[in-house]
């Protein structure tokens, strides 16, 4: 498995990028307002130095981790005789339980939220900015991530199917994409839809600091962060954050500085109460 895991990867990342990116063509859920070009050339650009430096750090990644794991029987999961199926269901499920804390604490902690905040910083909403993250928030997702491979110990192929449900969530969740709203409200019981997710985008903090899922959006409902829709509607919502208004702030060389040299504003989970 480990010989076409990045193979894998890299096939299903195209096809949901191809696929939600014409989407966005076809179908567009609100009007951009920054070119889509130097936008786009940035986003992928920090996605393509992003996989680099993940793959010279950790040429194995999660997957080849929980290979590890299986062979030296380290984690729960290597240690519970599960039937393979109920095994890989709820490796998955535990693994995006941990994204959501992961995420939840990336608002909460000031050194966390100054990473982050690049991925908020875009000023258009579509499936580029599902790859748009710091490299350095990049790094300490994985090693976060090692952290519950080694401790669940989740068969392989789950932490396969796992990342590569999170890569296409991702990308479909910040699609621009438009779906009926009678679809929409069914489908995010069941994962987060763009129209959910659009929400925690919003320039508002109260909305910023909700819908934290990525891929299952129970957990939002569970923990008291879900928003049913932004305040001003998504036609009419700003994207972004209030100190990050400038074209300048979308390309490669200031968002990654930007972490270190930037006002990180308001990022407290306690801000979820105010209307501004």
């Amino acid at each position: 498995m480990m010989e076409y895991e990045g193979m894998v990867r890299f096939a299903a990342f195209v096809f949901f990028l191809a696929a939600v990116g014409c989407w966005e063509v076809v179908a567009p859920r609100r009007r951009l307002v920054s070119r889509k070009t130097g936008r786009w050339l940035s986003n992928l650009g920090i996605m393509t130095l992003n996989t680099i430096t993940l793959r010279l750090l950790f040429p194995a990644a999660a997957v080849g981790l929980a290979v590890t794991a299986e062979a030296r029987g380290w984690g729960l999961l290597n240690n519970w005789q599960l039937p393979p199926g109920p095994s890989i269901i709820v490796a998955v499920i535990t693994l995006d339980f941990a994204i959501y804390l992961q995420h939840v604490m990336f608002h909460a902690v000031p050194a966390f939220w100054r990473l982050h905040m690049v991925h908020h910083a875009d000023l258009d909403f579509d499936v580029s900015t599902g790859v748009r993250f710091h490299t350095f928030e990049i790094i300490l997702s994985m090693l976060i991530k090692f952290a519950v491979v080694v401790t669940l110990g989740p068969p392989v192929l789950a932490v396969l199917i796992f990342e590569i449900l999170l890569n296409a969530t991702s990308m479909f969740n910040h699609g621009n994409i438009r779906i009926p709203l009678t679809i929409d409200r069914w489908l995010r019981w069941l994962v987060v839809t763009p129209d959910m997710h659009r929400v925690h985008h919003s320039i508002v903090k109260n909305e910023t600091n909700s819908n934290f899922g990525f891929n299952l959006p129970w957990w939002d409902h569970l923990f008291g962060t879900y928003r049913d829709q932004p305040t001003a509607g998504h036609a009419e919502m700003v994207i972004g954050l209030e100190q990050f208004r400038d074209s300048r702030h979308l390309t490669l060389p200031w968002m990654l500085i930007q972490p270190f040299v930037a006002d990180s504003g308001r990022y407290a989970i306690n801000k979820r109460g105010e209307k501004s």
